[in-house]
């Protein structure tokens, strides 16, 4: 556990660094505001930490006059080497654009090539894209855990604008291509964007500290000062009365984690699903949360891969799952048919039942049908499963169901479905949800149910690996 005035010193040293870096020059630290290959690495890792490797080696390339010693760089246009982020070891590699335009040279790829797939689900992968990057560079990124970019400055494509319009005849820009807004808000290729080098770097610093160093340690604790009992009575009046009201799940997130921090994973794509990470009494926890301020909360193609991604990786790397439900169903439509959201919702029901982590679920009103289902339900061996009094756990809505039960004679029975299944009870009396609780001890509970699972074990059947439907 890392005491609260170690992390607050540790922070303004940093931000001291950040300030010398941006006066240490009469403008930015390079052109276009960009930080220089080296400056980056300073900037990221603590103070001192910074051992080098490989930085003699040069390219091997003989043709064009490449063989001449003006064309010739100590390092080969790549820094490599470890160092500590927190006090936490870390290997970076951070490419020179300034040589060669960055690009890859035999040298170059033997300094950083340890091999992603190798390492996925080992230690976790984390990509941050601070200018260009192109055909296949592309894919060391698109195969770490997560990709992280810079507003305005950075670009990710297999085939640049030049190309696009000599095949296709369309005209496009660079950041319309594979700029920043483009992957974070449509594509879903990268996680988040941030302002700037420095902005970035600081947000790496700090998500970072979330993460275990592999697979073989827990989810990290830190000294917490928010106390775990600690009730949250706005959480009691947080859902509307009306069931077709929206109200922010981000708003319930906040509530019950430590200190109402929670840094929130692809929050412009995808939006009807909220994933990330927060604290929960110091425990570093994975949330996932249906959005009702987005499409009523429904279920479609990019939602479903988006948390089933994020699921996988929390379970890879020992980081207990919480979830919130208020899903009204898939959402329909030939478009999400004929795109494959029956495979697709299936990679979100496999990701839950998948996991081995400690996982605790709590419905906040809607649960309906196979997507009530595929959002960690009891029925996906969840640990704790929980429903706060407005919840409605049902095959589907009461209009719906009133009308296929009591077809051409529905007169009066909504009221009566309603009556009926628009609550918690039916569930609870058939055991799929463990306690019907009060809202304002969410935070409460979850707490002590994740003291009591920090223990968990969970083995499957032995096999070379699953086979996820892709």
């Amino acid at each position: 556990r890392q005491s609260l005035s170690t992390r607050t010193s540790q922070g303004q040293r940093f931000r001291n660094k950040c300030f010398l870096a941006l006066r240490g020059s009469s403008g930015p630290p390079s052109s276009g505001g960009k930080l220089t290959a080296r400056e980056r690495i300073l900037l990221l890792l603590d103070p001192d930490s910074f051992d080098e490797y490989d930085m003699f080696v040069e390219h091997r390339c003989s043709d064009f006059g490449m063989d001449s010693s003006k064309n010739k760089y100590p390092g080969d246009s790549v820094v490599t080497g470890r160092g500590r982020i927190n006090g936490r070891l870390a290997y970076v590699f951070s490419q020179d654009f300034t040589v060669f335009g960055g690009s890859l040279s035999g040298a170059h790829a033997q300094k950083i090539c340890k091999r992603n797939v190798l390492c996925s689900g080992v230690v976790p992968q984390i990509s941050l894209i601070m200018g260009p990057c192109a055909g296949g560079a592309v894919y060391s990124p698109a195969l770490t855990d997560f990709t992280f970019m810079v507003k305005d400055t950075s670009y990710l494509f297999i085939t640049g604008p030049d190309v696009v319009k000599s095949v296709t005849n369309e005209d496009v820009t660079q950041e319309q291509l594979g700029g920043a807004k483009t992957h974070t808000a449509v594509s879903g290729v990268a996680h988040r964007a941030f302002e700037n080098d420095i902005d970035a770097l600081l947000n790496l610093r700090e998500f970072f500290n979330y993460l275990p160093l592999s697979n073989r340690d827990p989810a990290p604790v830190r000294e917490c000062h928010d106390p775990s009992d600690r009730l949250v009575p706005e959480l009691d009046t947080v859902v509307p009365t009306e069931s077709t009201k929206a109200y922010d799940m981000l708003d319930i997130i906040h509530s019950i984690a430590d200190e109402r921090e929670f840094f929130e994973i692809m929050p412009a794509y995808a939006r009807n699903i909220v994933v990330g990470f927060a604290r929960m009494n110091g425990r570093t926890v994975g949330i996932v949360g249906n959005q009702p301020k987005v499409a009523s909360g429904c279920l479609d193609i990019n939602s479903s891969v988006k948390g089933a991604r994020f699921v996988r990786f929390c379970d890879a790397f020992n980081i207990p799952l919480i979830t919130f439900v208020d899903v009204p169903g898939f959402l329909p439509g030939t478009a999400q048919e004929y795109g494959g959201i029956i495979r697709h919702g299936a990679k979100l029901l496999f990701a839950f039942a998948e996991a081995t982590v400690p996982k605790i679920t709590v419905i906040t009103r809607k649960a309906y049908g196979g997507a009530y289902d595929v959002m960690s339900s009891k029925h996906l061996r969840g640990d704790a499963n929980y429903a706060w009094p407005t919840a409605e756990v049902a095959v589907m809505g009461a209009k719906g169901a009133v009308q296929i039960i009591f077809r051409g004679k529905e007169a009066d029975r909504e009221a009566e479905y309603v009556e009926k299944f628009a609550n918690p009870f039916p569930a609870a009396m058939r055991g799929f949800v463990d306690d019907i609780i009060q809202p304002s001890t969410t935070r409460l509970r979850i707490c002590h149910d994740l003291e009591v699972l920090a223990g968990k074990t969970q083995s499957s059947p032995w096999k070379k690996h699953a086979n996820i439907p892709l």
